[in-house]
């Protein structure tokens, strides 16, 4: 078997022709300048090609299903082997996917449930018990002996009917009797049950009195019991008390019955298993008095009904008049001075009819009803359009399923018992306290199932123990993977593929130490270096410098990025790079560095204080955000950071600020926001996800470049307006390629093909919109510019200008105007989304809030960034960024440090000061800091 895997000629995106080789089965990292093409050579050319590989081993009339995939531009590739990503992209946004359904960890434990737990009645708490049909008869020859019973088997249970056709069959089978809701009866002819009530009918099999000598007839209608009533049978004795035997789990007190549990008896994404009142998701939906009616102290003609706003001259509100005319009021009343039942009438409707006056026949009236607003809203809900149910959707207030409690399991799947915990218990457990309870787990179970759970409980406590490895041990299995960072879900995934085991496969990852804290971040490498160790080859693209410290080799591609990169400027082991002289190296061998400055900031000497704030894990934490300063949130994974600053302090100021619906998680108040005038967020989540969306169209710097093309003489004598100039709208853009500028050849058993439009050449405009020239340019010509050719193009365009310039300020320079959004990178998709906010005209009262920008940053790119960021501080804003990167937290100007660690074990306020201060803590951050920083 080939040693490396060898690259010819690879000419994907912006990479330069580069040839290389790749030693096979090592932990290689491949880093460089964000877009100087590493994610070209690692995802578009390596995992693009061993994928494409992959698809041409299945026949031609199954490739014609799923189609071809387009081969990576490349001469050619040796020593490939199957290719398995691990990208951040791809994670769920469905709400039944959980960290335990991801890892499998889930399936085992429904599996160990529905093999060895032991149920309990949930209406008598008593342990169920099951029988044999020779028990069961050896149990009621010992209970009744020389007794009178009547042997019976149920047919029907709490159901409503007539049931005259059930009585007319068993007739016919031979019966005589029947048991109606706890009267025996004779089965005459046409008998029937009144059809509305509910009833229970058991049918009597015999009647016989016990003797030890005669079993033969007592076994023989035993058996006839337990077959017409399902595995069922009840013994009525003589005083009239009745007793309940199963073949099934059973409680012998009240008669409740469970089916044999299987693993989908476990599942929430199961009917078998899930709460039939959430549907198995924990939470439901409803709309509220308090979401319709927010403000009551408002009239209905003021807006006091939120969905109907205020006082337009249309049907519903002539409806409503009508209805509080009935009741001595007008739509001028506050709601909050007209009585209950008149506010339940207008939220649910009722029967009576509403007249309401005919404005085309004047002294005449409509008759009609009135269906209530929240009636009206759960119908819009059902069948309204997107945007419709996107606007009912602001008035639904989501809570905890009271059937459930949020355990998102019915009642019988809770109450199977495992060493007094049940399924849904252990979801809600962190993964390193269900590693204790698993502990010795066997030594407290009976012998009989000792041996059925030992190879089950082998495969969880694998699997925990990779969550564990990987530094997520403060997850639980119920949390949803939706809410997870692209970091942690990443990790996720890793720990599954650990889990399979497999061999002789080539894994890419994609920046896996995002949202890591440095602590962790040794596990994670220790996880990558055993995925080696068993026969596997990783590649990780990552700017992380202990990750290259000890990778086995590390692959530089440079010098710059976009047009100025693609090239490969360093390779070898992390020794002979240290002596190398690309910018990377320089950074890793501390020839340069990013400076502490001389002096921190002292701010505007006002603070927001945020009190007592409890959600997820807080624990009651008054922070202090001090004004005018670069503040950083830092603290191990799962310590309490996002729900601080994203569920609490953000929500909270949306609210002050803009009115935002959104609750912010459990707090006592906040104060000294007087200081502020807006917030911003700029978050991770990506900027557009087809290919019409550009830099250009995001940041709304097309929106002034159109304008600027339409104030043009030549423009206004043709009469063109800016949507000419958009290639989204019919006028101005070509309609082959409808504004695309390039057509998809599809081709069987062939990969599909893009190829320029043959009408506007990939320009994407027609030909007399094309003819408009600004300093003799066209619209297509400034789409296609870099962001640096931009800057200097609008220079004397000052609306044009400070948007472009934030682009090129944060490290875009290199990417084009017209860039398709889909080939940008997660670091760059962030930093226009930075831009676009940079370029708004800030306060100097304004507050930012930034998660992890350092995302797919190279340190020279986190210098650029720290300038724009600091740039920001002194003109007075608050800048505050959550971010384990120690070149950010050394220069900031105040540190919250959160802990100690992560899940129950954090939630703390651990410190709140200068970096100078922290180091001389002993917090998880301090220990790191200080070795980053010196003493």
């Amino acid at each position: 078997m080939e040693e490396q895997i060898s690259i010819f000629g690879a000419r994907e995106h912006n990479l330069k022709d580069i040839s290389v080789d790749i030693p096979r089965n090592a932990l290689v990292v491949i880093t460089g300048i964000s877009g100087s093409g590493k994610s070209s050579l690692a995802f578009d050319t390596i995992y693009a090609e061993g994928q494409r590989r992959y698809m041409e081993s299945f026949s031609a009339y199954a490739r014609s299903f799923i189609g071809n995939m387009e081969r990576p531009d490349v001469d050619k590739i040796e020593g490939l082997s199957p290719v398995i990503s691990i990208e951040q992209k791809t994670t769920s946004r469905n709400p039944r996917s959980t960290v335990g359904t991801v890892t499998e960890v889930y399936d085992f434990l429904r599996l160990l449930y529905a093999r060895t737990a032991d149920a309990y009645s949930y209406l008598s708490g008593k342990k169920m018990i099951k029988q044999a049909e020779n028990q069961i008869a050896k149990r009621i020859l010992e209970q009744f002996t020389n007794q009178k019973i009547s042997i019976l088997a149920p047919v029907i249970k709490g159901r409503k009917g007539h049931y005259k056709e059930l009585f007319v069959q068993l007739r016919k089978k031979g019966y005589t009797k029947v048991r109606i809701d706890g009267e025996i009866q004779d089965i005459v002819p046409n008998l029937k049950l009144d059809r509305f009530k509910i009833h229970d009918i058991e049918l009597v099999i015999d009647r016989v009195k016990v003797d030890q000598k005669d079993t033969f007839r007592l076994n023989q209608s035993i058996s006839t019991g337990l077959k017409e009533g399902k595995d069922i049978l009840l013994i009525l004795d003589e005083q009239g008390e009745l007793f309940h035997f199963s073949k099934n789990l059973m409680d012998p007190t009240t008669g409740l019955s469970y089916d044999d549990p299987a693993p989908n008896t476990f599942s929430f994404n199961s009917p078998y298993g899930a709460c039939s009142k959430c549907k198995g998701l924990g939470q439901i939906e409803e709309i509220t008095r308090n979401t319709i009616i927010p403000d009551p102290s408002l009239s209905i003609s003021r807006g006091g009904i939120a969905p109907l706003g205020e006082y337009r001259d249309i049907w519903i509100f002539k409806k409503i008049e009508s209805i509080l005319k009935r009741y001595k009021a007008s739509l001028t009343t506050p709601i909050n001075k007209l009585p209950d039942d008149v506010i339940e009438i207008l939220l649910f409707g009722d029967q009576e009819p509403v007249a309401v006056k005919s404005v085309k026949y004047p002294g005449t009236d409509w008759q009609t009803t009135y269906e209530g607003i929240i009636h009206f809203l759960q119908k819009q809900k059902e069948t309204g359009s997107e945007k419709i149910q996107k606007w009912v959707a602001d008035f639904m207030d989501i809570r905890t399923c009271d059937a459930c409690n949020g355990a998102r399991l019915n009642q019988q799947a809770l109450h199977f018992i495992i060493d007094k915990k049940n399924i849904a218990q252990l979801a809600e457990l962190e993964i390193k306290d269900l590693r204790q309870w698993l502990t010795d787990l066997e030594d407290r179970m009976p012998e009989n199932k000792r041996q059925i759970a030992h190879e089950i409980l082998k495969e969880i406590r694998k699997r925990t123990k990779f969550l564990d490895d990987i530094g997520l041990d403060y997850l639980h299995l119920n949390r949803p993977i939706r809410t997870l960072s692209g970091g942690e879900a990443q990790r996720i995934r890793l720990a599954t593929q650990i889990g399979t085991q497999l061999v002789g496969v080539l894994y890419i990852l994609d920046e896996p130490s995002i949202g890591l804290h440095q602590r962790d971040n040794q596990k994670l490498i220790k996880s990558l270096q055993e995925l080696r160790n068993i026969g596997n080859s990783v590649i990780v693209v990552e700017h992380d410098k202990d990750m290259m410290l000890h990778a086995d080799y590390v692959l530089d591609i440079g010098p710059g990025a976009g047009r100025h990169g693609g090239q490969i400027v360093a390779q070898g082991n992390p020794d002979a790079m240290l002596k190398q002289n690309s910018i990377t190296a320089q950074y890793l061998a501390d020839k340069i560095k990013i400076e502490i400055p001389e002096k921190r900031r002292a701010g505007k000497g006002k603070d927001i204080e945020l009190k007592e704030a409890s959600g997820n894990n807080l624990k009651n934490v008054t922070v202090n955000f001090p004004i005018g300063k670069l503040i950083c949130v830092t603290g191990v994974s799962g310590s309490g950071k996002s729900t601080l600053i994203h569920e609490t302090l953000y929500p909270l100021l949306n609210r002050h600020f803009y009115r935002s619906k959104k609750e912010p998680l459990a707090n006592k108040g906040i104060e000294g926001l007087e200081m502020l005038d807006k917030v911003i967020e700029v978050d991770q989540s990506p900027i557009g996800r087809t290919p019409r969306s550009n830099p250009a169209t995001y940041t709304g710097v097309f929106t002034e470049i159109r304008a600027l093309f339409s104030a043009l003489p030549e423009s206004t004598i043709r009469g063109y307006k800016p949507g000419r100039f958009s290639f989204n709208v019919k006028g101005g853009r070509c309609e082959t390629c409808e504004g695309g500028g390039m057509r998809l050849i599809e081709m069987d058993f062939m990969p599909n093909v893009h190829v320029h439009c043959e009408t506007c050449k990939g320009k994407r405009y027609n030909r007399e919109t094309l003819e408009i020239r600004f300093k003799g340019k066209s619209i297509a010509d400034v789409l296609d510019m870099t962001v640096d050719q931009a800057v200097q193009f609008f220079e004397h365009q000052p609306k044009i200008l400070r948007k472009i310039k934030t682009l090129h300020e944060v490290g875009l320079g290199y990417i084009s105007l017209g860039q398709h959004a889909t080939t940008l990178s997660g670091g760059e998709a962030q930093r226009v989304k930075l831009a676009t906010e940079l370029s708004k005209k800030d306060t100097g009262k304004t507050f930012y809030i930034l998660d992890e920008p350092t995302t797919g940053l190279h340190f020279e790119d986190i210098k650029h960034l720290l300038e724009v960021v600091n740039r920001l501080v002194d003109k007075g804003n608050t800048v505050l960024i959550i971010e384990h990167n120690l070149d950010v937290i050394k220069v900031s100007d105040h540190i919250i440090d959160l802990g100690p660690e992560g899940g129950k074990g954090g939630g703390e306020l651990l410190f709140s000061g200068t970096p100078e201060e922290l180091i001389k803590k002993d917090t998880h951050t301090a220990v790191h800091l200080k070795m980053e920083i010196g003493d």
